[in-house]
């Protein structure tokens, strides 16, 4: 059994999806929190080869390849296609993302929702 870590790249079969989800097994960012690693679901973000098409779309974060990520191409972590899965359909670590690029995906994420903090004042 697989224990996936918070900032791990992993390949996850996302098959079968429906309508419009992504689907593949593709290489997918784990955002969960290592709080919840005895439960058997991971949150991800699934990633996709860079096109120039998603320079306009602020839902794709660029994910640039590293030795570290084991990415075979530049890419883009798709935060509108967040989900949970089960550990079952993660395949293989392939690396680890940076901090910088942790923090990027989060707040296209937090793009997404539209989540704004209430002000005290």
């Amino acid at each position: 059994m697989s224990n996936p870590r918070r900032g791990e790249i992993w390949l996850v079969q996302l098959d079968p999806s429906r309508g419009q989800e992504i689907q593949k097994t593709r290489p997918a960012v784990v955002i969960s929190s290592d709080l919840f690693s005895s439960i058997p679901m991971r949150i991800i973000i699934p990633v996709a080869t860079w096109q120039p098409k998603f320079q306009n779309r602020p839902f794709m974060i660029p994910i640039q390849r590293t030795d570290d990520n084991g990415l075979d191409s530049d890419s883009a972590g798709n935060v509108l296609q967040v989900r949970s899965v089960t550990t079952e359909r993660f395949v293989r670590c392939l690396g680890q993302v940076s901090s910088a690029v942790m923090q990027e995906l989060l707040a296209g994420l937090i793009i997404c929702v539209d989540y704004a903090p209430e002000s005290d004042t």
